[in-house]
């Protein structure tokens, strides 16, 4: 398949953002196609900073951030809409019910799906951990969560920091398979941040860091 010839999911135009004088990204510029894509980079090399700014949730100092040609400057809440990104060490939800957080995707993605939702939460072995505040569920149980809501939201961009973190075996295989059924979408694209790329997935794009 020929990337070049493709429309971009998402278009990224002088990316500028740094904590000090010295700029972490300085004129970034990269699209990504459908499918899954990865950042990969030491600790320290801003993977995850610079997936809270392809988010929103992080201004950045200039650059053009578009999905499918809504600018995130220009049309911020129909550009939220259609990224999922969730910081994995979050205390946001911790009041809410597992299963709360996830229905409450329904309000914010217009293409969440629900029967979609109830699959993954099967497949991570997620049942008796549903009813549970979040705050009561290991950092495994956590993250199985967030990769439902994520697989689960029906947006065009999906961001994910380091997937595979804190996951038991039968959890990675799973993960594996979703993201290889991933790889062959045509509309929707997976930006996965971490040291190395996931082992059998085919990657449209790798963003060295």
């Amino acid at each position: 398949m020929n990337v070049d010839a493709e429309e971009p999911v998402l278009h990224v135009q002088g990316l500028r953002f740094g904590w000090s004088a010295s700029p972490l990204f300085d004129q970034l510029s990269f699209d990504l196609p459908p499918g899954v894509s990865l950042v990969r980079g030491d600790d320290g090399s801003g993977k995850s900073t610079l997936l809270r700014l392809l988010a929103g949730a992080q201004n950045a100092d200039a650059g053009v951030l578009a999905i499918h040609g809504v600018r995130l400057d220009m049309q911020h809440d129909a550009y939220r809409h259609q990224v999922f990104w969730i910081d994995p060490q979050t205390e946001a939800h911790d009041a809410l019910a597992a299963k709360g957080y996830l229905d409450s995707l329904s309000h914010h993605y217009p293409h969440f799906n629900a029967e979609t939702m109830r699959e993954l939460a099967e497949g991570f072995g997620l049942g008796p951990h549903l009813a549970k505040p979040m705050y009561m569920l290991s950092a495994g149980s956590r993250r199985k969560v967030w990769l439902t809501a994520a697989f689960s939201a029906g947006t065009p961009l999906t961001l994910i920091d380091q997937p595979f973190a804190a996951l038991d075996a039968p959890s990675i295989r799973f993960l594996r398979e979703l993201l290889s059924d991933a790889a062959d979408h045509a509309a929707r694209t997976w930006l996965l941040a971490d040291h190395e790329a996931p082992e059998g997935i085919a990657l449209r794009k790798t963003i060295e860091l």
